[in-house]
């Protein structure tokens, strides 16, 4: 039991509007958060108030305000997700010995935040800073295999860019990582899993580089380096805050097949994307 209760209600209510992927009833979040409908109504009217909740009055229905957008934006210039991020890559690199980075999602594009180069390693393309095509990257896939669907179709309008989107993803949410054999440099591969918020928002992404060459994949070796993709991204998410939540977004369905991953012969031989082709489906 919180010592300050209103103050633990208060936080419970942003955290739930801040989780919905649009405003929401009183009604419902006075079931969701089990807080008696006459106190949450005084609760919104303060935040309200304060700028941190907005009523629209048309829809009678409550989302968060700019006060709440501040807040966030004072959160992201303080920097902690690659502050934090380094110290945790690099204990990753030192464990594994390959180089590691940590990404964020930009549009379509997969922003490096830290790169943690491995003893007697090559440079890699994906210094502090590169922006790359994510479904090229492993991470860009492990991210963009967390959206829903709404956001996925809303990133990629085009048929044939939302065909290769699709197939990407389904095959990432399949396999459980994110996953590039030589799409980003010849001779190389990466794996990458989500960094997730309370909500199970992807909010980043913690990878793995090496040369594989021409070697067969050892999926021992794959395993265990998935493994310990996890247990960082999982030191990640601890070290920000992030809690297992109550409330969370819908769970991601995966993409139907129909209608998206069977393509006429002619569209196929357009996409350039080897690891995308092997799971293409033709027409007849």
């Amino acid at each position: 039991m919180s010592k300050v209760p209103a103050a633990d209600a208060t936080l419970r209510v942003l955290s739930y509007l801040a989780s919905q992927p649009r405003p929401t009833a009183a009604s419902h979040i006075s079931r969701a958060l089990d807080i008696p409908r006459s106190s949450l109504y005084d609760l919104l009217q303060a935040l309200v108030a304060r700028g941190y909740v907005i009523h629209h009055m048309e829809d009678r229905a409550y989302g968060l305000g700019p006060s709440a957008h501040e807040l966030s934006s004072g959160y992201n210039r303080h920097a902690p997700l690659a502050r934090l991020g380094r110290r945790i890559v690099e204990a990753l690199v030192d464990r594994v010995g390959e180089s590691g980075h940590l990404s964020i999602l930009r549009g379509q594009e997969t922003v490096y935040l830290v790169e943690a180069r491995a003893q007697n390693r090559t440079s890699l393309v994906t210094d502090v800073g590169v922006r790359l095509d994510a479904l090229r990257t492993a991470s860009g896939r492990a991210i963009l295999a967390k959206l829903p669907n709404q956001q996925i179709n809303a990133l990629f309008r085009s048929g044939p860019e939302r065909t290769r989107a699709a197939i990407a993803i389904r095959m990432t949410r399949e396999l459980g990582y994110g996953w590039e054999d030589g799409l980003v440099s010849p001779d190389f591969c990466s794996a990458a899993v989500p960094v997730l918020d309370a909500s199970k928002w992807p909010i980043a992404a913690i990878a793995l580089t090496w040369k594989r060459g021409k070697a067969s994949l050892d999926q021992r070796v794959l395993d265990d380096r998935v493994e310990e993709l996890h247990e960082a991204a999982a030191t990640l998410q601890r070290r920000l805050g992030i809690l297992a939540p109550k409330i969370a977004h819908q769970p991601n369905e995966i993409i139907e097949q129909e209608g998206v991953t069977v393509l006429s012969p002619e569209l196929a031989a357009n996409i350039d994307d080897s690891s995308v082709r092997s799971h293409i489906i033709t027409e007849a």
